[in-house]
C-alpha cells in the first residue's frame, strides 16, 4: 500500500472472478434485490454477484456483440442497460427475464444511464453527442440541441432535478433539464477528458478527468475546481461516494485504488493484487461496502476498509 498522506484506516482489497473468461466487466450498480449487478462487454452478458456468497450468476444477450457497457436501476425494479455496437437499450429484471428497445438513430452508440429525476432512464449517446431518454414502456426520446459537435457525452448524473453529463472530447460538464434544454461548461484544464461521474451529499457532482490526472467537482453554479492525484499518470476511470463522504477512485493505468477527501486531499492510494487488472468503475453500496470491476483481469473486487 502507498499512502499519499498518513490515514488511519487499513485497505485490503478481495478479489472475485468471473466465471466467463473475457468478460470484460464494466460499469456495475447495486440492484434492487441487493446485489451487485454489471456490463459483461467482452461476452455480451449481464452479471450478477451476490457480495455475501461471493456467488455469481450470468444472463448471456441475444446479440454475441452487443458490447453492453452502463447499467443503472429503473424506478420498476428492472435493471436497464446500454448495448453500445447493437445500438440498444436493453432492461433485465431480477429474475433475468431480458427485452430490448432499439434505438431511432443508427450508430448512436448508447454508454451511460441513470435513472433520471422524472422517473424515466437517461442515457448518452456517445457517437451522435445526444442525450436519450426512454419511457418504461419502450417510448425513446433522443435530445442534440445545445450539445456542442463531437463531445461525445459518457457518464450521467442526477443532481437538483436535472441529468448531468460528462463530455469527453469536448471537455465540458453539460446539464440537460427533463424537458431537453441544454447548458454546457467548459473544463479548466484542456483535454481533461471527463468521464464516470457522482452526485455527492454536499450537492456537488465529482468526475474523473484521464488525461489530466485529477478529479474534479462541479457545483450547482457550474463552478468547476480540479485536484490532481499523486501518482502520475494514472488514468483515472470511476468516482464513487464512500459511506464517509470520501471520493473513491479507481486509477487504471496505475493498477491503484484512490481515497480522496472533499476537500481535495488524497487520503491514501492502494495497490490491486492483480496486475494490469484494468480497474473501471467503482460503485458504492447502500450498506457502504464498495466494489469495482477489473476489465482486463476478469474480476469483481471488494474494499474493505478497518
Amino acid at each position: 500500500m502507498n499512502t499519499a498522506t498518513k490515514f488511519s484506516s487499513k485497505v485490503t482489497i478481495r478479489e472475485h472472478r468471473i466465471p466467463s473468461a473475457e468478460s470484460r466487466p464494466y460499469i456495475a450498480v447495486q440492484g434492487p434485490d441487493g446485489a451487485l449487478w454489471f456490463c459483461e462487454s467482452g461476452t455480451a452478458k449481464i452479471g450478477r454477484f451476490d457480495p455475501d456468497r461471493g456467488a455469481f450468476t450470468e444472463f448471456a444477450l441475444p446479440a454475441k456483440t452487443a458490447m453492453p457497457i452502463g447499467i443503472a436501476t429503473g424506478a420498476d425494479g428492472n435493471l436497464w442497460f446500454c448495448e453500445k455496437t447493437a445500438n440498444r437499450i436493453g432492461r433485465i429484471t431480477p429474475r433475468g427475464e431480458i427485452a430490448e428497445f432499439d434505438l431511432p438513430s443508427p450508430y448512436a452508440g448508447p454508454d451511460g444511464i441513470a435513472l433520471g429525476p422524472d422517473g424515466n432512464i437517461w442515457f448518452s449517446e456517445s457517437e451522435i453527442g445526444k442525450i436519450g431518454r426512454i419511457t418504461r414502456a419502450g417510448d425513446i426520446t433522443e435530445f442534440g440541441d445545445g450539445i456542442s459537435f463531437g463531445a461525445r457525452p459518457l457518464s450521467i448524473a442526477v443532481r437538483d432535478g436535472a441529468l448531468w453529463f460528462s463530455e469527453a472530447a469536448g471537455n465540458r460538464i453539460g446539464r440537460i433539464s427533463v424537458d431537453g434544454k441544454v447548458t454546457e461548461f467548459p473544463i479548466p484544464s484542456p483535454n481533461s477528458q471527463p468521464r464516470a461521474m457522482a452526485a455527492h451529499p454536499d450537492g456537488a457532482i465529482w468526475f474523473v478527468e484521464t488525461s489530466t490526472n485529477a478529479l474534479g467537482r462541479i457545483d450547482r453554479d457550474g463552478h468547476i475546481t480540479e485536484h490532481k492525484v499523486p501518482t502520475p499518470n494514472a488514468s483515472l476511470r470511476g468516482v464513487a461516494v464512500g459511506a464517509d463522504g470520501d471520493l473513491w477512485y479507481t486509477a487504471n493505468a496505475a493498477n491503484k485504488i484512490g481515497r480522496m477527501a472533499p476537500d481535495g486531499s488524497v487520503r491514501g492510494e492502494y495497490d490491486i493484487p492483480t496486475p494490469a487488472s484494468g480497474a473501471r468503475c467503482i460503485t458504492a453500496m447502500s450498506d457502504g461496502r464498495l466494489f469495482f470491476t477489473q476489465y482486463d483481469a476478469g474480476l469483481i473486487a471488494e474494499v474493505v476498509v478497518q
